[in-house]
């Protein structure tokens, strides 16, 4: 397993990270802790949580997977092995029954929750804290235009980094990221950084797959410039990019569970998918392979976020660590991705 190291951190984490948003929804405790086990039995050392999982959140699962996570750690006496991430919630109508639904980035919102996650996460210190998305109004979860939001209140950037300084002190969390960010948001909490000595966003986690690879223009040279890397999530597009939905929604999938998140099924990324399986089987790939592959080898990345359902998935989605894409797929890919550029951002 290829180890990157997360930021300014001095931290090593696997170029796979396990995402757990299924434990405790679609998967049961006990299917979590194999998913795990399998994870690390292939040399993954990362994994990626939220105060709000499982997915998609609701008040008699909050935090439950954390809580698995929890349980198999205790069970494996292994936290000193695992580089361990979560994140705080923004705000949301969907989410009036965490910390009586006025989420913010303030100090006494981050220790509510960082006290939370750690209580459930059975540990006393979580390696990478993160922002799960802006507390602003901001281009993030497929919003394209950007509309003023000038007299907003929200938590400035300094305080928000002030409160996360006094955490890191506390020894609670030992670095911090951001996830659904923008490139001014990343670039200006750096800069913010820099200038007053204050926590350092170490990774970025945002949307990334060959249907979208909107993080290229703009956030990816602040990742790379600002040693902020990119930890990807959704990397085969809520599943579009197995191929599996080419002809219908099996029973039980997750487009299945939640046909409402429809970012990747639109007539052009549909059409995209399309033609990216196509390229993958011509030349003998497994087409969500070929998709994490590309994923891995991103000049800006720090780690890929798989995520399955089963072990089958979870042994095929592991094995993309493995995989180096020819020239000639990658320049497949990029003919695609000319004629149809990220349709579902």
């Amino acid at each position: 397993m290829k180890m990157n190291t997360l930021g300014r951190t001095g931290i090593s984490v696997s170029r796979i990270c396990l995402g757990t948003m299924t434990f405790g929804r679609q998967n049961t405790e006990a299917d979590g802790h194999a998913q795990m086990d399998m994870a690390v039995d292939h040399g993954v050392n990362f994994l990626d949580a939220a105060e709000v999982y499982p997915f998609l959140s609701m008040p008699e699962t909050y935090g439950r997977t954390e809580e698995i996570i929890g349980t198999w750690m205790k069970a494996r006496a292994n936290r000193d092995k695992i580089v361990l991430a979560t994140k705080i919630a923004g705000p949301s109508p969907r989410f009036g029954y965490i910390r009586d639904g006025a989420l913010k980035f303030n100090k006494e919102h981050f220790i509510e929750a960082v006290d939370g996650s750690l209580k459930r996460l059975q540990t006393d210190y979580i390696d990478l804290y993160q922002t799960h998305w802006p507390e602003r109004a901001a281009n993030y979860f497929g919003t394209l235009g950007y509309s003023d939001d000038t007299g907003t209140d929200w938590t400035p950037f300094e305080e928000m980094l002030d409160a996360m300084a006094e955490i890191e002190k506390a020894g609670k969390v030992r670095a911090f990221g951001c996830s659904n960010e923008t490139a001014w948001g990343v670039a200006e909490m750096l800069a913010l950084s820099e200038a007053h000595g204050l926590p350092r966003m170490a990774s970025v986690q945002n949307p990334y797959s060959l249907l979208n690879r909107s993080f290229e223009v703009g956030l990816a040279e602040v990742a790379i410039r600002g040693d902020c890397g990119l930890l990807a999530y959704s990397p085969l597009g809520f599943g579009a990019l197995t191929g599996k939905y080419l002809d219908g929604v099996p029973d039980g999938s997750r487009r299945a569970l939640y046909p409402d998140m429809n970012r990747n099924f639109k007539p052009r990324g549909v059409e995209a998918t399309g033609r990216y399986v196509a390229l993958a089987r011509a030349h003998g790939l497994e087409p969500s392979q070929m998709a994490l592959a590309f994923v891995n080898a991103r000049a800006f990345l720090t780690s890929t976020i798989i995520g399955a359902t089963d072990l089958d998935q979870l042994a095929s989605n592991l094995a993309s660590e493995e995989i180096t894409l020819p020239s000639e797929v990658l320049d497949g890919i990029e003919e695609i991705h000319n004629d149809i550029p990220n349709p579902a951002p």
